[in-house]
């Protein structure tokens, strides 16, 4: 589900100096620079996808995020974006701080595992979903934090992590007509714009 790309598109200024946290091949930072003439840099662990970012001319570190960011200097970029990682680290609420150290603005994107598929696989089959958006075996998932898009609003509450835009996105029936009626039970992605 790529519907946050546009929302991304829309919060990225022109020429800005922008970080991605986890960027996997580098398609995002690839896209941003073509369409918004960035200045990108990309942050990845992985070896093969370290190589595509190489391959592609993407400015790209090999670094563990779980390890924090203490390698950048306060404000050095405008935005710094991390999708579909946050799940993923030892300790999301201290890479957030540290996002919106090196960045003036951040966004974040993750999997509401508070959607109502998730939950009735959970309730009905008795085992952990297996889904489109949760591809993974409960052994297996890179996912550690399992939360909704409700956690999330209130860690950035008890952090005073200001939510400047979000944006609730999902697909078929009848999610995608009741996300903004129930956030919490019909969102498959949760996308969010922060700042202090």
């Amino acid at each position: 589900m790529n519907q946050y790309i546009d929302f991304i598109k829309q919060r990225i200024e022109p020429r800005s100096r922008v970080l991605d946290l986890g960027c996997g091949d580098g398609s995002l930072l690839i896209q941003l620079k073509e369409e918004l003439d960035i200045l990108g840099y990309g942050l990845e662990i992985d070896p093969q996808s370290i190589g595509k970012c190489i391959a592609r001319g993407i400015n790209v570190i090999e670094q563990d995020l779980n390890k924090g960011l203490k390698n950048f200097a306060d404000q050095s970029f405008d935005t710094v974006i991390m999708t579909q990682t946050l799940q993923a680290l030892r300790y999301p609420h201290l890479v957030l701080d540290e996002m919106l150290r090196i960045g003036s603005k951040c966004i974040v994107t993750f999997p509401n595992f508070g959607n109502w598929r998730t939950r009735s696989y959970l309730n009905f089959r008795g085992r952990m979903p297996v889904t489109k958006q949760l591809a993974y075996q409960w052994y297996d998932t890179p996912n550690i934090h399992f939360f909704t898009h409700a956690d999330f609003e209130a860690l950035c509450k008890e952090r005073e992590i200001n939510i400047m835009h979000r944006q609730f996105l999902a697909n078929g029936f009848p999610d995608n007509l009741l996300k903004s009626v129930w956030p919490n039970l019909f969102t498959e992605i949760a996308v969010y714009h922060l700042s202090r």
